[in-house]
């Protein structure tokens, strides 16, 4: 299919029937059994567009539209909203505005991918990956999208774009942390002094933490959850908190990783336990540049409307595709807002203008 033809607008009202499907089929991402059932949605309905079953693994889908893969389209089924959700955010179009949980972060981005990828008639070098624990970080699923990206000439990333459309040419790399802290128990009135106080141990721990991070260089090390001890009138024996890190570059988030492994107890007798690690590298907007020009190009060549790009500090998929060295394009897919909050939403409107982009940088990129 020669790109010189105009990208075909998609039937909105169809992918909104199917976006309101893939939405009250509900799938946390730490509900097993949620996610099958999504998973089987996704099945039946890209089976459906596509023709073909897809290979089922776990709770991840793939389709192989013929020969190496040249182009791949990334997208998730999981949400962060729990069962029950839909009693509070029923699927819904107001003025416009269309709402439900996991609506913007990524099921319009997942039903675009479809309805694109079932209209193409060459999909020679063309995978659809669509994953089920993006949320909790990809635990099961990296290996499959860094496999699957290797070798790619493009990974596209249908995850929902940022303010006003903006493409996301850049997303921080993301390391996740638990510090332990040990301590020993003693009681809180009779003998505090026999005690080692977790407690303290870590308020002094989560300030060297805090000073971690490097603002010049957009790195930032934030402590957040946070717990210790057991009754009120015990000395904590242990304690323990939560390290969210992102990163603009590998060599930041390498810097982290050695300077928190080195942190040291400031208590006589408490000791530290250090978990976790780097969890996803940074997309650099290197490896997103020549994309972005490209799609600059079909953008106004098609007559969509103009493309701006920005950087991110949360992480996606994309991380791994760029990660592996594979040139990438984020946040494909919805326009709107409130990514896991109450106000998730994405713009009717916008909708087709960002399916017809999609489907003109998938025809050109394979047919390059």
């Amino acid at each position: 299919m020669p790109f010189h033809e105009t990208p075909a607008l998609p039937d909105t009202n169809a992918l909104i029937e199917d976006l309101r499907t893939l939405v009250e089929c509900e799938s946390p991402s730490e509900d097993p059994a949620a996610l099958a059932r999504s998973a089987d949605l996704v099945a039946r309905l890209g089976t459906a567009h596509l023709g073909i079953e897809p290979e089922r693994l776990g709770t991840h889908l793939r389709w192989r539209l013929g020969g190496p893969t040249r182009v791949l389209v990334l997208a998730h089924h999981d949400t962060v909203w729990p069962l029950g959700s839909l009693r509070t955010h029923p699927f819904g179009i107001t003025d416009g505005v269309l709402r439900g949980p996991g609506c913007f972060d990524m099921k319009t981005g997942l039903a675009m991918a479809l309805h694109v990828l079932g209209s193409l008639a060459d999909r020679t070098g063309v995978t659809l990956l669509v994953t089920g624990d993006e949320e909790l970080g990809s635990p099961s699923s990296q290996a499959l999208i860094e496999d699957e990206a290797r070798g790619a000439r493009a990974a596209l990333v249908l995850e929902a774009s940022a303010d006003d459309g903006a493409l996301k040419l850049e997303r921080k790399g993301t390391s996740i942390y638990r510090v332990l802290v040990k301590g020993r128990a003693a009681h809180a009135g009779l003998e505090p002094e026999k005690g080692v106080n977790a407690s303290v141990e870590l308020a002094h721990q989560v300030l060297a933490i805090q000073a971690l991070g490097d603002p010049a260089l957009g790195t930032t090390v934030v402590p957040t959850v946070a717990a210790a001890g057991t009754t009120r009138n015990t000395v904590p024996a242990e304690a323990s908190v939560a390290v969210d890190v992102r990163a603009r570059s590998v060599a930041e988030q390498e810097r982290v990783d050695v300077a928190l492994r080195a942190l040291a107890p400031v208590l006589p007798g408490a000791a530290l336990e250090i978990e976790g690690g780097i969890n996803r590298p940074p997309l650099e907007r290197a490896l997103s540049a020549d994309l972005f020009e490209r799609a600059t190009r079909l953008a106004a060549e098609a007559g969509l409307p103009a493309l701006t790009g920005v950087a991110v500090g949360g992480a996606s998929d994309g991380n791994f595709t760029a990660g592996v060295g594979t040139p990438t394009l984020d946040g494909l897919g919805a326009v709107g807002g409130g990514a896991h909050a109450d106000h998730e939403h994405v713009l009717v409107d916008r909708i087709a203008d960002r399916t017809a982009l999609l489907r003109a940088l998938v025809v050109d990129l394979a047919h390059a």
